[in-house]
């Protein structure tokens, strides 16, 4: 058996942990440790990588997989919300950066072919920074999120249909109808889609629910399954993997997928952003570094000031204009594609591909740092900023996430603690993994999750770190001391309730965190239900509540 791949596969995480290892001690963005790695590993230092096609195919999964995340939490309210944004934004890319490269590279000495080329490169942002930022900072939901997201969505049918023109063009087709050809196929993938995403995927996803497992196999079957039909069509698998993702949005199951998925994508990441730092040779850099150099500052500058000046002329506040322009401050890997391509095709020499591939790894790195400090920059430059603000603005659509009341299970006695909640008129929001118990919250139009309350990244999307009561109605003692460690740690200030039935259990689970752990045999839940009416989410209530529950169990001690 041959384990060339997988000695290479290994010493890539190798190389790739010790570069995090140092970012993560500098407090560096770890997009830029895994560029380095692949750099060390790659032809111009180490050279351990012998197996190039198969670490492609591994980052295309990652690509895949994060997209289909993305794609599981748009819906068409957000396109709505960001449509008129998103379309003056990329037209304002589209002209002014595109003019803007033309220029620059014409001054450089390029062709008219060679300019044109270079400057479609510059209008592609890049998708897989651009969203992995935001997930990372679970800021998807965020105005700016949603501009940036509709703006890389049409940037990518854009770039597609440019990548179509290059590699027909030197072929005695026209390019025109296949782009009409490609539009007809685009149009029919749509509506299978809309077929089976709006009709028939509803009535088959209670069964794959059924078993963690099952909905967890289905959903890499569909990411998968939908991005190989619209690469086989024409269209790239990014397009296909978020367009698969967008047909399961309406699902009430798309939180506890994108959960049980995110682990798999960010493996598959790594090796993306890693292969992204082999790209980088030291051959011909040398005339490659002024016009790369150019056209970052281009990137990274001016689309981020024409995009805070044509939202700030709709009327957003500067923040957002600022977030979405800084998100959006890079080059695609696409644009690096799209230039071989050409360069396959005949239409352009190799130095045209190492300064795409130079101007791509200097503004993702670059960008990387933006993004994570944007907040800090925004506060630094605000004033300044206020030249791309109207004296009337927008407000920000706040994020739905931000549910003070938290019920983790409904099976027992769900509905006393929604009714109890109701009273306490605070939004709330019930977790459960049982399709039919699903089924029964949407009928009653409850606040509902699907999924494991144990998993800790479902846990982040009802933003557990601001939640003010959290009730779990689980049996398993072990769940219950892992949630009651977790809500600990992450919001001291929440008060946690939970159940058991022996007082062994009780006293681990308050060691954990707990603030109260409601025993039948001392307090009927009836009576847990009238405390909270009358205390709502007060800790320093529950604190002495649970002190007296504690002498009277018995007298242990715990602190206060």
């Amino acid at each position: 058996m041959n384990h060339e791949i997988f000695y290479q596969l290994s010493a890539v995480m190798v190389v790739a942990t010790a570069a995090a290892l140092i970012a993560r001690s500098f407090r560096q963005p770890m997009v830029i440790a895994y560029i380095i790695a692949g750099f060390l590993v790659g032809p111009s230092a180490f050279d351990l990588i012998k197996e190039k096609e198969a670490f492609e195919s591994f980052s295309q999964i990652g690509i895949a997989l994060l997209l289909f995340i993305i794609g599981l939490g748009l819906n068409v309210g957000i396109v709505k919300t960001a449509g008129k944004p998103v379309a003056l934004a990329f037209i304002t890319i589209l002209t002014g950066i595109g003019t803007l490269g033309f220029i620059i590279a014409a001054l450089f000495g390029f062709t008219s072919t060679e300019s044109l080329l270079m400057a479609t490169a510059l209008l592609f942002s890049s998708t897989i920074i651009v969203v992995k930022s935001l997930s990372d900072k679970r800021e998807q939901s965020r105005l700016y999120g949603r501009i940036a997201i509709g703006v890389l969505l049409v940037e990518d049918i854009f770039a597609t249909v440019a990548l179509l023109i290059v590699a027909t063009s030197a072929s005695s087709s026209g390019a025109l109808g296949d782009i009409l050809f490609l539009l007809v196929k685009g149009l029919g993938l749509g509506a299978i889609l809309i077929l089976v995403g709006g009709y028939i995927m509803p009535r088959l996803s209670k069964m794959f629910a059924s078993s963690q497992e099952l909905l967890y196999i289905f959903a890499i079957a569909w990411a998968f399954g939908v991005a190989s039909a619209f690469s086989m069509a024409g269209f790239s698998i990014e397009v296909g993997a978020l367009f698969a993702g967008v047909a399961l949005a309406s699902l009430p199951y798309v939180q506890a997928i994108g959960s049980k998925l995110k682990p798999l994508r960010d493996f598959f990441l790594v090796l993306f952003f890693v292969s992204l730092g082999v790209s980088l040779q030291v051959d011909n850099l040398s005339s490659a570094i002024v016009p790369a150099l150019a056209f970052s500052a281009l990137a990274l500058i001016a689309k981020p000031v024409l995009i805070m000046a044509s939202l700030g002329w709709l009327g957003y506040t500067k923040q957002t204009s600022f977030k979405a322009g800084v998100h959006l401050s890079q080059i695609s890997e696409f644009s690096v594609i799209l230039v071989v391509v050409a360069a396959t095709s005949g239409l352009v020499g190799q130095n045209i591909v190492t300064i795409i591939t130079l101007t791509a790894l200097i503004t993702i790195a670059a960008s990387a740092y933006l993004m994570k400090y944007d907040d800090r920059l925004y506060k630094r430059f605000h004033k300044q900023l206020s030249v791309f603000e109207r004296s009337e603005t927008k407000k920000e659509l706040k994020s739905l996430r931000n549910y003070p009341l938290v019920l983790l299970g409904y099976r027992q006695r769900g509905s006393a603690y929604v009714k109890t909640f109701r009273k306490m008129k605070k939004p709330y929001i019930v977790v459960d993994y049982n399709p039919d118990i699903i089924d029964s919250l949407e009928r009653q139009r409850i606040n509902h999750l699907y999924g494991d309350a144990t998993d800790t990244e479902l846990l982040e999307e009802i933003d557990i770190h601001h939640a003010e009561l959290v009730i779990s109605t689980l049996d398993d003692p072990v769940a219950n001391n892992m949630l009651a460690s977790h809500i600990t740690k992450a919001n001291d200030k929440a008060v946690f309730i939970c159940h058991t039935a022996k007082l062994s259990d009780a006293d681990e689970l308050y060691k954990s965190g707990a603030t109260y752990v409601l025993m039948p045999h001392y307090i009927g839940n009836k009576h847990i239900d009238e405390f909270l009416e009358h205390h709502g989410s007060s800790k320093q209530a529950f604190t002495k509540y649970r002190n007296d529950h504690l002498l009277n169990l018995g007298g242990l001690a715990v602190k206060s």
